[in-house]
């Protein structure tokens, strides 16, 4: 059992997905089961790699025993494994939570609904866990295709929405699938390690360089990196709560994380950071990104629009910190594609909470909120702290290493960036935060009301979801010092200093 947990991590999700398809027809109330114990597998047999990965190295898996390059093999190393936890786990606590919306929001639809939710997960999966180029471009487009009907079963402008990602997701895929196909022009592989093998002679050849900054380019615009983010905003603004909070935490870190792949394992840190001399065009992209993200999000006045523009800055943070092309900025890149996924999967949680009960997520709805629902609002002011960076919160930890790495790259103008968008998240917190303690809600407004509502929570598996993910803000946060010494610098080359 234990060998087999890389394959089983894609494969079971997989076949579940059919078997829940099928119970849609004949017997709805089993497809959310079925589900739930899909990725409870996923999630089990993650955390024993990880386990594994700590006390043992890389794990491989051939599948069918064929060894690389004919085959395609899995690979699990300290890169990818908390990934995959994070991946199997938000999805896993995301269904248990969102089942009470996905009854009201899509009556008659469960089975689809839930197939098309685990084939997601099973290509995010797939993904981060691939050791083949082309399998994951394979991989990528079961994500995109199964992210995009997922948006579109929304209401209102979310198939518009959704139209408008598959034409930009689509561009990202081709490029990515282009740059690929130079490379195994010149290499005559897919396998990640054995394209890496044949690189190092080649790295003057224009093509191979194309190849790169296609990949790199195709990458950037499926993680939405400013000015290529135009499809995000309004795919999970528009896309029903219980996707969003699915979407918005995993897409974009999954994309972070085959970037950093590409550069460490595909190519080396020597080619990307010194040979190529693209560090600094980079690193300013990401400062603009930063920069626009945080300003983009002041102009909202509906909480998870607002939200959205905070997840671009958040993958300027990561992609800045990533090209930083150093051992801190690594560090914290690494490190925050795991915290920015448990704090932008508490925030959407919240918001899919309140839009449960009030209906709505504009400013004037948010009015009362901490006297209505309590518990909710607490998890949502854990997640905002963490947000701006406050200690002991996660947050806090990678932007400490993201700053120290442009520190010790003397790139000031990201350190500058980094430190305006926690201001700018601060101003934007405290709004909702006044708006919701300190503003009297709607209903208690005319002049002689001025009781408090009574309190109307989310319903309790909902309220308990969001409360758990925020005490992991705080856990990982006290906890980062060991996830650092333990996975994050063992990911990391030597080579880099």
């Amino acid at each position: 059992m234990n060998a087999q947990m890389p394959v089983l991590i894609v494969v079971v999700p997989l076949l579940s997905a059919f078997a829940i398809a099928a119970a849609g027809w004949f017997n709805r109330r089993l497809c959310m089961p079925t589900a739930a114990a899909a990725l409870g597998v996923a999630t089990l047999c993650t955390l024993g790699l990880l386990l594994r990965v700590i006390q043992d190295g890389e794990v491989v898996y051939r599948l069918g025993g064929w060894a690389a390059p004919w085959g395609i093999v899995y690979r699990v190393d300290f890169l990818n494994a908390p990934v995959l936890v994070l991946v199997a786990a938000i999805a896993l606590v995301n269904l248990v939570a969102t089942s009470r919306i996905v009854v009201e929001e899509f009556p008659g639809k469960e089975g689809a609904f839930y197939a098309l939710y685990v084939l997601f997960v099973t290509g995010l999966l797939g993904m981060v866990v691939t050791g083949d180029a082309f399998n994951l471009y394979v991989l990528l487009e079961i994500a995109s295709i199964t992210g995009y009907a997922l948006i579109a079963m929304g209401r209102g402008r979310a198939v518009l929405a959704s139209l408008n990602y598959v034409f930009m997701g689509t561009i990202g895929a081709c490029f990515y699938l282009l740059g690929i196909g130079y490379l195994y022009i010149m290499t005559g592989s897919l396998n990640m390690t054995d394209i890496a093998s044949f690189l190092p002679p080649l790295y003057s050849s224009k093509a191979v360089i194309t190849a790169f900054i296609i990949i790199m380019v195709g990458v950037w615009l499926k993680m939405a990196l400013f000015p290529l983010h135009g499809w995000l905003p309004n795919a999970y603004t528009y896309a029903p709560s219980s996707v969003s909070s699915l979407v918005a935490p995993l897409m974009t870190k999954v994309m972070v994380y085959v970037m950093i792949r590409i550069i460490l394992t595909v190519f080396t840190p020597a080619f990307t950071f010194r040979a190529l001399g693209l560090n600094q065009a980079v690193v300013w992209l990401a400062v603009a990104a930063i920069f626009m993200g945080s300003l983009m999000a002041l102009a909202q006045r509906n909480l998870k629009r607002m939200l959205t523009y905070i997840l671009i800055a958040e993958v300027g943070y990561m992609v800045g910190g990533a090209w930083l092309g150093n051992r801190a900025g690594l560090t914290g890149a690494v490190l925050h594609i795991l915290n920015d996924g448990l704090m932008t999967f508490c925030l959407f949680l919240a918001a899919g909470n309140i839009l449960y009960r009030v209906r709505g997520l504009n400013m004037e709805d948010l009015r009362g909120l901490f006297r209505k629902m309590p518990f909710t609002m607490g998890g949502f002011v854990i997640g905002a702290l963490s947000i701006i960076g406050v200690p002991p919160t996660c947050g806090f930890f990678s932007k400490w290493y993201l700053i120290l790495g442009g520190i010790q790259a003397g790139h000031y103008g990201f350190v500058v960036a980094l430190l305006f968008s926690s201001l700018v998240n601060l101003i934007l917190f405290f709004r909702i935060i006044e708006v919701g303690y300190f503003e009297p809600h709607s209903e208690h407004r005319h002049e002689g009301q001025d009781h408090a509502p009574s309190m109307e929570e989310a319903p309790v598996g909902m309220v308990v979801s969001l409360l758990i993910v925020a005490s992991g803000l705080i856990l990982a946060g006290l906890y980062a010092g060991d996830i650092v010494q333990r996975v994050v610098n063992l990911a990391i080359p030597e080579s880099i200093v």
